[in-house]
Order: structure tokens, then C-alpha cells, then sequence
């Protein structure tokens, strides 16, 4: 019932045994698979990030919509997605092709933005946002769920960590970019959402020729979560299974074993906690507002803001995944959330110094590197392969749909007590709901202890 994989050095030193010549060799530490997933998110998320970048501007500006349109908007925009992660991640388990689905979430993605080109109101933006987001929520379970299967159990910390630096390097490109068409491009909106659309294409072409289509699919053994049995029994290859012809195909997962991951006492201690922390992480749009109201930031430098968060993310997402691997990602998972509450701190009490936003900025990349990659290296360890990416939708959509609550009851605190108050209840709702995940997600023994005897290898 915790994050931590205490089991990698056995792990690490069976995956030297099979070498063709009997020799020693080592796995690389990140899997081809994960590069190219790393890749098409980069590129994905240059597409997306210059959309939204803009998008506030657009709405409000040039298409005139009310603060409560463009709520409702926002609300479609990050809400969506959540819902529709669970149909992904289940069609990508039930198909037995996660290349499949995710290539039709990125594709969907991809279409949608020339049509933003069409829509001039409420309605038609609101539906084209929409599809782009079930894209999103198509394609992220079984992305996640190749990289954990292209990647031996030891090193899915630094796996995660290395796809959310290349993804959030996407992050970083894509304000730059939207702006620098804005300020050189004849018909600066229509123009980003063309270039937008051109560069989601490319991901979507690099999707289809680099990733494998049966990277990590092999045939269905124990839990990641469990043990390494002894080499005779069990060899840990570093090699995909699609290079092992003769490996019985998985059979088709159906939804009765979906609904039986809910059984697993782990999984479910990591979608509680992981529902019960974002009940009180504050999204990043009301960080950076109140951040702005906190320092007194000029406007023009508000859009840099986010770019902040996703340096410091960038540079720390690789190192703190490899260090879960290490100490344990239940420790590095907590630890996240106690550099968010410090940064709440910073923001109710700390005097007002030129460091201010910096450190507060600082803490939230923090945050980020120790959670983003974290939790899905996590999960990933709970559940059998053949169920992955349904395992990692199931977190997932908890945790989404947890902070879009957030965001509603904090913009509803803010309204009504003012940003302080607001801030300061979240920030003891996190205090609490940190406690309660340390004690759920505790070791059930020694580290040198099994578990009780129905699952006597079940946290190694």
C-alpha cells in the first residue's frame, strides 16, 4: 500500500543475465519508446500550449465573450479531458493496442485545431474545445501505459521523469512561439491556430513512424508491484516483448476486470490520496493570480509567469524521478505536496521581497517534478500489465476531477472571503489531507517484512 518499489537492485541485477554471449549487460536507462513518446509529447504540447496562450485573449477580446462564457469555457477546457480518461485508458487495455488509441486521441487533437479557424461564438468554440480535449483524454492513459511497459520496474521513476522534461520543454516552446506570431503575423489569432494545427499534424506523423506499436506488450505475468522471482524462474529482460515472437498474445480485457482494479488495496490507497490531494492543489492559472496580486506584478510579464513553473520542472523532472526510484516514491510524492504548502506559505505570510516570486515559482516546479512522473511510475506498480493504462486512468481521473472541484470551490472562497482566507483554507485543507496520505500510503512493515499471507510479495 505504498509508492515506494524497494525491490529495483534485485531487479537491476537480472536484467544483466541475458546477454547473447552470457556476458554482463545493462539495460539503458531510458527505453526508445520513451524517447519517441517524449518526442510526440513535445511536439503536442507546442501545439497545444500556443493555443493556450492565446485562447483568454481571444475569447474575451476578440470574440467578446462575458467572464461567465469564458468560465464556462474554461471549465469544458480542463474538465473534459478528466471524464473521458477512463474510456481511453479501458479501449487501450480492451484492444490490446495502446499505439491504437493514443494515436487516435493525438489525431483527434490535431484536427480540432484548424476549426477553431470556423467557430466565432459561444457554442461552436465551446464543442471544438471539447473534442480537443477528449483527445487529450484519449491518448493519455495508454501513453502512460507504454512508457511503463517499455521500461523495467526499477526505472519507470526516471521514465516518467524524462517524457514530463520533454513534454514540458512542449510547454515552454509554445507561449514563446504563440506570442512571437502574435507580434509578427498578419492576423495574429488565425495565425497561431494554423501553425498550431501544422505542428500537431508532425506529432501525430512522428507517433505513427517512431513509436513502436508493441513496445513493453508482453505476454501477462504478476503485478509490476511484486517481487522479481528468482532468474530461473522469471527473466527480466530489458528487451520489448515484441522481439519474443513466440510470447502468447494477451487475451482481450473486458469491463468485469476493469471494475476488479478497484479490489486492489493499493490502487485504491493511491486514487484516494491522489483525489484527496487535489481536492486542495489550487490550479496554476489562480497561483499566478495570486501571485500577481500578492507582488504587484506588471501585466506585460504575467504570461512568463507559467514559464517559470515549467523551467524549474524541466530541469528537476528527470532527477527527482530517478530519486523515487531510489528512497522510495511514496517519500518524494509527500514531499511534493509539502514544497506546494510551503509555497502557499510564502504567499499568505512571507514579506513582500524581489525573491518573492521566485521562490514561490520555484516551489511549484518543485511540486511538479516530485508528483507529474511520480504518481503514474506508482500506480504502474500496482497493477498487472495487461490492465495498465486502465489502472492509470482510473488515478488519473480522480485527481483531475478533485482539482476542478478545487478550482470551483476557490474561485467561490474567493469571490465571497477574498484571496487570503481562500488561500489560507487550502492550504490547511492540504495540511490535513497530507497527513492523511502519509498514513494511508505508510510501509505495512519493515522493509524486510512481507506482507500478510493472501499477498505475500505484494509491495516488493
Amino acid at each position: 500500500m505504498y509508492l515506494a518499489d524497494r525491490s529495483a537492485p534485485a531487479g537491476a541485477k537480472t536484467a544483466r543475465q541475458n546477454a547473447p554471449d552470457g556476458g554482463p549487460v545493462r539495460a539503458p536507462a531510458v527505453a526508445s519508446a520513451v524517447l519517441a513518446l517524449g518526442t510526440v509529447s513535445l511536439i503536442t504540447d507546442v501545439s497545444s500550449e500556443m493555443v493556450t496562450a492565446v485562447l483568454p485573449l481571444y475569447l474575451v477580446a476578440g470574440l467578446g465573450l462575458s467572464p461567465l462564457g469564458f468560465g464556462a469555457l474554461d471549465g469544458v477546457y480542463n474538465g473534459v479531458s478528466a471524464l473521458v480518461q477512463l474510456t481511453g485508458g479501458h479501449l487501450a487495455d480492451r484492444v490490446r493496442n495502446h499505439k491504437l488509441i493514443a494515436g487516435i486521441g493525438y489525431g483527434l487533437s490535431a484536427l480540432c485545431k484548424p476549426l477553431l479557424l470556423l467557430a466565432h461564438s459561444l457554442g461552436p468554440v465551446g464543442v471544438v474545445l471539447a473534442l480537443e480535449r477528449t483527445g487529450k483524454g484519449l491518448r493519455t492513459a495508454p501513453r502512460d501505459a507504454l512508457i511503463s511497459l517499455s521500461t523495467p520496474a526499477e526505472l519507470q521513476g526516471r521514465a516518467f521523469g524524462v517524457h514530463r522534461a520533454m513534454d514540458t520543454t512542449g510547454a515552454l516552446l509554445g507561449p514563446l512561439a504563440a506570442f512571437f506570431i502574435l507580434n509578427t503575423a498578419v492576423g495574429g489569432y488565425d495565425a497561431v491556430f494554423g501553425v498550431s494545427a501544422c505542428v500537431a499534424v508532425l506529432g501525430v506523423v512522428v507517433l505513427m513512424l517512431f513509436v513502436p506499436s508493441g513496445a513493453g506488450l508482453g505476454p501477462p505475468g504478476p503485478d509490476v508491484g511484486t517481487s522479481p522471482r528468482p532468474a530461473a524462474a522469471q527473466p527480466d529482460s530489458p528487451k520489448p516483448a515484441a522481439a519474443q515472437p513466440d510470447s502468447p498474445k494477451p487475451a482481450a480485457v473486458n469491463l468485469r476486470e476493469a471494475v476488479a482494479l478497484l479490489r486492489l488495496p493499493r490502487l485504491r490507497a493511491l486514487a484516494l490520496c491522489a483525489t484527496l490531494l487535489g481536492l486542495t492543489t489550487v490550479s496554476d492559472a489562480f497561483l499566478y493570480l495570486l501571485l500577481q496580486d500578492r507582488t504587484g506584478i506588471r501585466e506585460q510579464w504575467f504570461p512568463l509567469l507559467p514559464l517559470g513553473t515549467a523551467a524549474v520542472f524541466l530541469l528537476l523532472a528527470v532527477p527527482a524521478g530517478a530519486l523515487a526510484d531510489r528512497i522510495g516514491r511514496r517519500t518524494v510524492f509527500l514531499a511534493g505536496h509539502a514544497l506546494l504548502l510551503a509555497g502557499y506559505g510564502l504567499l499568505l505570510w512571507a514579506p513582500h521581497q524581489p525573491a518573492l516570486p521566485y521562490l514561490v515559482l520555484v516551489l511549484h516546479g518543485l511540486f511538479y517534478a516530485a508528483t507529474d512522473g511520480v504518481l503514474p511510475a506508482a500506480v504502474a506498480a500496482t497493477v498487472p500489465a495487461k490492465l495498465r493504462a486502465t489502472g492509470i486512468a482510473l488515478v488519473g481521473t480522480g485527481q483531475a476531477l478533485a482539482r476542478f472541484g478545487c478550482s470551483l470551490a476557490f474561485g467561490a472562497a474567493w469571490t465571497l472571503w477574498g484571496a487570503g482566507p481562500a488561500l489560507a483554507g487550502a492550504a490547511a485543507g492540504l495540511c490535513c489531507c497530507a497527513a492523511v496520505a502519509g498514513f494511508v500510503l505508510r510501509p505495512a512493515a519493515p522493509d524486510t517484512a512481507p506482507e500478510p499471507a493472501r499477498h505475500p510479495r505484494g509491495t516488493r
